[in-house]
């Protein structure tokens, strides 16, 4: 079920025959090519899922998500201008959108989509529980889950308890801001594919010269839209290649002293879930769904959620190694695909990573690429 060289393509295990088949029904929908006639647009950025994850890996900049309007905690002031996200296409007939003056914007490359259940299926107290035990942190890595405001038509997991303000752990997108999987597929048929749902029924367009009434009956009908998500949630977990390898086995040794793990954490488990495929499983992301300062040269002047604008989630390491062969032969990392190489990336962490990226820095050639080669089989 797994392709070696693209990305991870099956179900996880042990999902009955009824959820086999939706499964099956939400791949086709996720790769299906949308067109006017069946709802694309007026703006949009791809037409399909696949556009933008394909092999259910990650994006590329051909389809670069341009997001604008919010610099701080209040909440995004240019929803009347078109925010949050630019449309990069647009149908005949409409004005290309343009990020009004004034508003700060961020360019967004899409993460792999493989695995994700799994993060969803982390219990919240899992994620509290490590932003606790880096209360002492000697290199200063700190980092806090994204609490922010969750749609109606979004239902709280079990055990999920909002702050008193009634915000909620989010864990989902470059900051964090998204709280579930259902929620991410609304927003990313509105905004990405300018698809309406019964969840967000109302086309994203250029507030500034056209006001298209709101979509009389939703462009995707709900069995459609939750085998997409269903099949989302179910996708397997991208597995390690070459895990035997001598010099795999010192640089991930070497990832956990020169103390990249604070954040990438290799191991964690899920809680209780309704589909039981995905239930109490031990997995390996690399990430701790928090959201960590990363210095000035990463400050995009936006965020979302109570993320500051220089605070980025930690991006799951796994499927690292399958990346370039899904963007072109090139690879394209960090939040925009500022870094063209693994090492790149590495350096251009600061803030609460400057640390461990000084000290990677200073390894010998021969340990840095023994780390190099460890990432590359993620």
């Amino acid at each position: 079920m797994i392709d070696p060289n693209f990305g991870v393509c099956g179900p996880v295990n042990n999902l009955t025959n009824s959820q086999t088949i939706l499964f099956t029904k939400g791949n086709d929908q996720f790769f299906s090519i949308r067109t006017s006639e069946t709802g694309l647009g007026p703006y949009f950025v791809s037409n399909s899922c696949g556009g933008c994850h394909s092999s259910d890996n990650r994006g590329h900049p051909f389809t670069i998500l341009t997001r604008f309007g919010q610099s701080d905690s209040t909440g995004n002031k240019f929803l009347n201008q078109g925010g949050p996200q630019l449309g990069t296409f647009n149908l005949p007939g409409y004005t290309p959108e343009q990020i009004p003056a004034g508003a700060t914007s961020t360019r967004l490359i899409a993460p792999l989509t493989a695995g994700v259940g799994f993060l969803e299926a982390v219990p919240d107290t899992e994620i509290l529980n490590i932003a606790k035990r880096n209360q002492n942190n000697p290199d200063g890595v700190r980092g806090h889950p994204n609490y922010n405001t969750i749609p109606s038509f979004v239902t709280p997991f079990a055990g999920s308890v909002p702050r008193a303000d009634g915000k909620y752990i989010c864990r989902f997108g470059r900051k964090g801001a998204a709280y579930n999987l259902l929620q991410q597929t609304a927003a990313a048929y509105n905004h990405d594919m300018g698809i309406t749902s019964t969840y967000m029924p109302i086309n994203p367009y250029n507030y500034l010269d056209q006001t298209p009434p709101p979509a009389s009956t939703p462009e995707i009908n709900n069995d459609d839209f939750n085998s997409v998500v269903f099949y989302v949630t179910c996708l397997q977990t991208p597995n390690q290649r070459n895990a035997g390898d001598a010099t795999v086995q010192k640089g991930n040794q070497l990832f956990i002293q020169i103390g990249c793990e604070s954040c990438h954490k290799q191991t964690m488990t899920t809680g209780d879930s309704p589909i039981a495929a995905l239930s109490n499983q031990t997995f390996s992301p690399f990430t701790d769904l928090l959201v960590h300062d990363m210095g000035p040269a990463l400050d995009d002047g936006y965020t979302e959620g109570n993320a500051k604008t220089s605070e980025w989630r930690t991006s799951p390491l796994w499927g690292l190694g399958l990346a370039r062969n899904v963007q072109g032969g090139n690879i394209y990392l960090m939040h925009d695909g500022r870094a063209h190489s693994i090492e790149e990336a590495i350096q251009l962490h600061g803030g609460e990573a400057a640390v461990s990226s000084a000290r990677f820095s200073k390894l010998s050639a021969t340990d840095r690429n023994a780390i190099i080669k460890f990432l590359n089989s993620l």
